[in-house]
């Protein structure tokens, strides 16, 4: 579903990806891990068209519908309309526009381009209540401005509300697990099971293994100085934390 070639960026001023292949299949999770300043979240933003990273080379091709998308074409409105989510680390407070908004008009719009009907307001209450079922969370967020006073931890819910209601074809988290008590954590890790299927996939950055127990991810990457050093399973994730990124599983960087 996502082949990353040799991607190398540009954020902040400075050369941070150096070349990244990455391979990810339909109903694969695949975690990217690795220290601070390493590349993960650039190349996040990267895939879904960011506009803080100046992509400089490579390819990121994205399969959709049966056809092959060069994702670097598109701008990031676009990419979000053909299913690609990214999950923010730092999610930004929108006053003034509510969550039901948000969420309805973002639907709809993804709905619109991809060929099918918008829904009108009573049948999309319907969907959205049930998502909030699922996330534990309370009717009355959807009334709250989006991201607005919210916690750390009900910013990241709001973003697992966020992919939820859209279904994405590729969600790409970016530390959507910082922050979060054992019991957030286990409500995260079950919206994440929830969304798998053999139609989607996703990206999971993260600096913890603890939430890869609960999500069991098909591969684990380490993403140091710009590319990725090791693959595994979670066993790797598992060294990592036991060793840090200075032992074995860093020892590319």
């Amino acid at each position: 579903m996502l082949t990353i070639a040799g991607l190398t960026a540009r954020a902040g001023g400075r050369d941070v990806l150096a070349g990244v292949d990455l391979r990810v299949g339909a109903g694969e999770l695949h975690a990217i891990m690795g220290p601070n300043g390493g590349g993960k979240s650039t190349l996040a933003k990267a895939v879904a068209g960011h506009p803080e990273v100046e992509v400089t080379g490579g390819s990121v091709s994205y399969s959709h519908d049966g056809a092959e998308i060069d994702l670097l074409s598109l701008e990031a409105p676009d990419r979000a309309k053909k299913g690609v989510f990214l999950g923010f680390q730092y999610p930004v407070a929108v006053p003034g526009i509510t969550n039901m908004v948000l969420l309805r008009e973002s639907f709809n719009e993804v709905c619109r381009a991809q060929g099918a009907e918008p829904l009108d307001d009573g049948a999309f209450g319907d969907l959205v209540r049930g998502k909030l079922r699922a996330l534990r969370m309370d009717e009355g967020f959807l009334g709250r401005f989006v991201n607005d006073g919210l916690s750390g931890g009900e910013k990241k819910k709001n973003e697992l509300l966020q992919m939820a209601v859209l279904s994405p074809r590729l969600a790409v988290l970016d530390e959507i697990d910082s922050g979060l008590d054992v019991d957030a954590l286990k409500t995260v890790a079950a919206a994440i099971r929830g969304f798998r299927t053999k139609r989607n996939a996703v990206v999971l950055v993260t600096h913890y293994q603890r939430i890869l127990g609960e999500v069991e991810p098909d591969a684990v990457h380490v993403l140091s100085g710009g590319t990725i050093v090791e693959s595994g399973g979670r066993e790797l994730a598992v060294r990592v934390e036991r060793e840090g990124y200075g032992g074995p599983a860093g020892a590319g960087a």
